[in-house]
């Protein structure tokens, strides 16, 4: 399975948030540290921001931050929001795909299931899991 750069992103800035849950960060700062696109990192964080992950602070001091601890942020959930419904493949997509094997295919539901036990593997672990000391502390 393979995330796309939006999701990437979007766990690499949770990550970074949760090193420090109760800071806010400009989109320029974690743009810089996490190497990323600010013009894509602030896509990304408007779509957690309107799941309720992060939440933009206004005036001095603003920037965003996380709007949950980071024990409440299960990552399978956070993967499912910023991947959609990415299909994994042709005819895994919602109108079925153009799959000429579609009709016989017993691949199709392995996938799905697949892709259901990766994000109930990762919602067994939370952004506590997997932050680090935020630079600077």
């Amino acid at each position: 399975m393979h995330l796309t750069s939006f999701t990437d992103f979007g766990l690499r800035a949770l990550m970074r948030l949760g090193s420090a849950p109760g800071r806010a960060e400009t989109s320029a700062v974690l743009a810089r540290e996490l190497g990323v696109s600010r013009h894509h990192l602030i896509k990304v964080l408007q779509r957690l921001s309107a799941a309720g992950y992060v939440q933009a602070v206004r005036g001095a001091g603003g920037g965003v931050r996380l709007a949950r601890a980071p024990e409440a942020i299960r990552l399978g959930n956070v993967v499912a929001l910023l991947e959609g419904d990415q299909p994994l493949v042709e005819c895994c997509r919602a109108d079925g795909g153009h799959c000429p094997l579609t009709a016989e295919c017993r691949l199709r539901g392995m996938l799905i299931r697949a892709r259901a036990a990766f994000l109930e593997t990762l919602n067994g672990r939370t952004l506590a899991d997997c932050t680090w000391s935020a630079p600077g502390d």
